[in-house]
């Protein structure tokens, strides 16, 4: 009986484990706050693997080789750094140069990019061009998709253009019958959408669960650095903006890219948050049509407004992301408040950043500004994070509240300090040069920053506070018709007051 009973107990199933999909701390029991990283619910369960579940290192190691593409071997042991050669590391371009440019200048073969972005942004159809263009080089690629039907991509590709015949397609969401397929076909590019859709048979959980992500993620790690090939993992979102998944997934890729936008914007935007190979301050603009996701030439021209920019609470700015400087328009709205608390309201701007400026321009300016509702918007769908915007941002919030609009084709560059005075902002010359281009008239800078701005074909307005800036950039008032009043009511008279209808004999 003893017996029974203790082979009864060793035939339970295993006990299951919670993740934090933040950090990936690991915990026996369930937690609300993480202690690890101090995030609060963010605990997933996942089964912990037995010993059935786990397999050796022999198993493990027969499963990489089966890998691996033929006549490709893994090399055991430790290598001095000094015989390692590069001359497998030259990067291959994407054929996008937007993408390119957020890379650092191509693709490393052997990477493992995570591209992440929220439902419906052009994630799938971002890849699918890279595809695209990159088996139009000549070069092996396998789409592979656990989401789509081969009829929906190929829908969905035929509004690309032209289909190469080295764009290989499979639909699977078993990840051994993935990467036998790759070490089959040997492709020098591997895109799976998405990694939330793959699933190993030997792990319990289904595909989406913390254990599956991270561990599907670390068998594409082995064959794209063994196989040298690229691969790119589309990942979902959470409503936070993060991908979903653990967070380990995000560390052990080499880079990671979010493709940004308003739902309702045709233009997206392409940044790195992490990149191993190359900056993470570069960004790619892309706008959304019929045929897919075409590049922008010409970011600036994009970002500002077609239409008048004489009006109160307009103002544009230079915003440095990476190499390139974009010309960004900024409008400001400021109204009389009718709460108790005034509203203060942003989109592409840093809303801890706008009460600062309200501060310095109420305490520095003299704008009474406790009173008011403030708007600020930035135009295109674009997130302005450069702290050199200060003063533009400033200034159309000063112009909507004096009703006097900044002088035409003017520039506005500096970073605001909490006393009032203009700080200096990187790479001035690059920012100039980019609005003359554009056919900007004059700049107001920090005036530390005077001998940057020479040989730049604009007329300089070196400036040192706020307040200054304030009254050389800002034009002569325009008179705002007045809010209609209205009508005014019609008081009955005493006689129209006391008497009251007397029905009539047919109403009766």
């Amino acid at each position: 009986m003893k017996s029974t009973g203790k082979s009864a107990k060793s035939a339970k199933a295993p006990k299951s484990s919670f993740f934090c999909t933040a950090c990936g701390n690991e915990q026996p029991r369930w937690f609300g706050h993480c202690p690890a990283c101090g995030e609060w619910n963010t605990a997933s369960e996942a089964p912990k693997p037995g010993a059935a579940a786990t397999p050796s290192g022999a198993a493990r190691t027969s499963a990489r080789a089966r890998w691996l593409p033929a006549g490709v071997t893994r090399r055991e042991g430790a290598v001095p750094l000094a015989d390692v050669t590069l001359e497998s590391t030259e990067r291959a371009s994407t054929g996008m140069r937007e993408l390119d440019r957020v890379l650092g200048g191509g693709i490393v073969p052997g990477s493992l990019l995570l591209v992440g972005g929220d439902p419906g942004i052009g994630k799938s159809t971002l890849m699918l061009q890279l595809a695209r263009a990159y088996a139009s080089a000549g070069r092996k690629t396998l789409y592979v998709s656990g989401e789509e039907s081969e009829h929906q991509i190929r829908l969905r590709a035929s509004r690309l253009g032209h289909v190469p015949e080295q764009l290989l397609l499979l639909c699977e969401t078993d990840l051994e019958t993935v990467l036998e397929a790759a070490a089959r076909l040997e492709p020098e590019a591997l895109v799976i959408d998405s990694i939330q859709t793959l699933s190993r048979a030997d792990l319990e959980g289904g595909p989406g669960t913390v254990t599956q992500v991270r561990e599907c993620g670390l068998a594409l790690l082995h064959y794209a650095k063994a196989a040298k090939t690229a691969v790119f993992l589309v990942g979902h979102v959470t409503k936070d903006g993060a991908v979903a998944g653990p967070r380990v997934l995000e560390h052990m890729v080499d880079a990671v890219l979010y493709l940004e936008g308003e739902r309702y914007q045709h233009y997206r935007v392409l940044r790195a948050a992490k990149n191993r190979f190359g900056s993470t301050h570069e960004l790619g603009v892309f706008e959304m049509l019929e045929s897919g996701l075409r590049e922008v030439a010409n970011p600036s021209e994009a970002f500002l407004s077609d239409g008048a920019r004489d009006v109160p609470g307009v103002a544009v700015v230079a915003s440095l992301e990476g190499a390139r400087p974009l010309l960004v328009e900024v409008q400001a709205l400021v109204s009389t408040s009718f709460y108790g608390t005034p509203q203060r309201v942003t989109s592409g701007y840093d809303p801890r950043r706008l009460p600062v400026l309200l501060a310095v321009l109420e305490r520095r300016v003299g704008l009474r500004l406790g009173r008011h509702d403030v708007f600020v918007t930035v135009t295109g769908g674009f997130k302005l994070d450069d702290p050199g915007a200060d003063l533009g941002v400033a200034l159309a919030i000063a112009s909507s509240f004096r009703s006097r609009p900044v002088l035409s084709r003017t520039l506005a560059l500096g970073e605001v300090s909490l006393s009032g005075e203009l700080k200096r902002v990187p790479r001035l010359d690059a920012r100039l040069r980019e609005a003359a281009q554009m056919g900007f008239m004059r700049a107001g800078f920090p005036r530390a920053q005077a001998s940057d701005a020479d040989g730049v074909q604009l007329e300089a307005l070196p400036l040192t506070t706020l307040r200054e800036a304030c009254e050389q950039l800002l034009g002569e008032k325009i008179e705002i018709p007045r809010p209609e009043a209205a009508a005014p009511r019609r008081e009955p008279r005493p006689e129209e007051r006391l008497a009251t209808p007397v029905p009539r004999r047919e109403d009766r």
